[in-house]
């Protein structure tokens, strides 16, 4: 069959709309979408399976996890629940670095470098649109930051849907339900007495809240600093990277 032979005018048309419309595609007029915000307080409904990821966690492979995100106390609760577990494993975090792990009758206490994350962690600044992407049933913007995740959420609403890390874990991480506004009382936070030995510790646990609040008064500038780090370590630690889960 001979080949098709175009028109040279019909030809050229071809040839200058596709140049107009990559044109266009890139033209600072269109600009790839930001990643939305997270609310100051939200609650989540977290599902990670680690039953392929050994080298990911210490603890038993299936999880759901609660998130209580209050941004304005500077705190951040996970409240882990392992398959057919009835003890539930609690994670608080404080702006100060300080992170209670304790269930009904051990704890740990862990300080870190950096503390909670803050609203705008992905929408800061540093995330590369990949563009999108259908998971779940879901059609998604897809966002990766820093080379360790890959972030999903959802085009019609701005709600996070799931996050992958890019590292030999592997780890995949899904949001099952996510309700903006949602706080935690008060005394869901506290760590318990068996978290403070005699030794005067105790009262450096009681003022956690009011270290936090402290530092809730600084700037947006001095929190981007940390960002990244702290989202490395908060969410690795929401997918089951951390030991005490």
């Amino acid at each position: 069959m001979a080949p098709t032979r175009w028109p040279l005018p019909l030809l050229l048309f071809f040839l200058l709309s596709g140049a107009a419309t990559a044109t266009e595609d890139a033209s600072p007029s269109n600009p790839p979408p930001s990643p939305t915000p997270w609310p100051e307080r939200f609650h989540a409904v977290l599902f990670t399976n680690l039953t392929n990821y050994s080298s990911a966690s210490t603890g038993p492979p299936l999880r759901i996890t609660d998130l209580y995100y209050d941004w304005p106390r500077r705190r951040n609760l996970n409240l882990v629940r392992h398959q057919l577990s009835a003890d539930p494993l609690y994670d608080v975090e404080w702006d100060n670095g300080t992170s209670f792990y304790f269930d009904s009758s051990t704890c740990r206490v862990q300080r870190f470098p950096v503390g909670v994350l803050p609203p705008w962690w992905l929408s800061g600044g540093g995330a590369e649109y990949v563009g999108r992407e259908v998971t779940g049933g879901i059609e998604c913007h897809v966002w990766g930051k820093a080379g360790f995740i890959v972030y999903y959420e959802e085009a019609a609403t701005g709600r996070p849907v799931r996050w992958n890390f890019i590292d030999v874990t592997g780890i995949q991480q899904f949001v099952m339900s996510f309700e903006p506004g949602v706080a935690l009382e008060d005394a869901q936070w506290q760590a318990p007495a068996h978290c403070f030995p005699d030794d005067g510790s105790e009262e450096d646990g009681n003022d956690q809240g009011k270290s936090n609040d402290d530092v809730a008064s600084s700037s947006k500038e001095e929190v981007g600093v940390v960002m990244l780090e702290a989202a490395s370590r908060v969410l690795r630690k929401l997918a089951g990277a951390a030991a005490a889960s």
